[in-house]
């Protein structure tokens, strides 16, 4: 019942509606991937680093 009428904003409790939550969700999720992705390329650039210095 809370959720129905945030959603239809008869309610403004400071609780998010169900759009806001899937919106937040995806949100969260897109961040994990992009922070999974930098970490990936910190360590690439890293190794590529290690081999342009070494001697060979």
């Amino acid at each position: 019942m809370r959720q129905a009428d945030r959603d239809e904003g008869i309610r403004n409790d400071g609780g998010l509606t169900t759009a806001e939550k899937k919106e937040l969700t995806e949100l969260r999720r897109k961040t994990r991937q992009l922070e999974l992705e930098n970490e990936i390329l910190k360590r690439a650039a890293a190794c590529f680093t290690r081999e342009n210095v070494l001697p060979k």
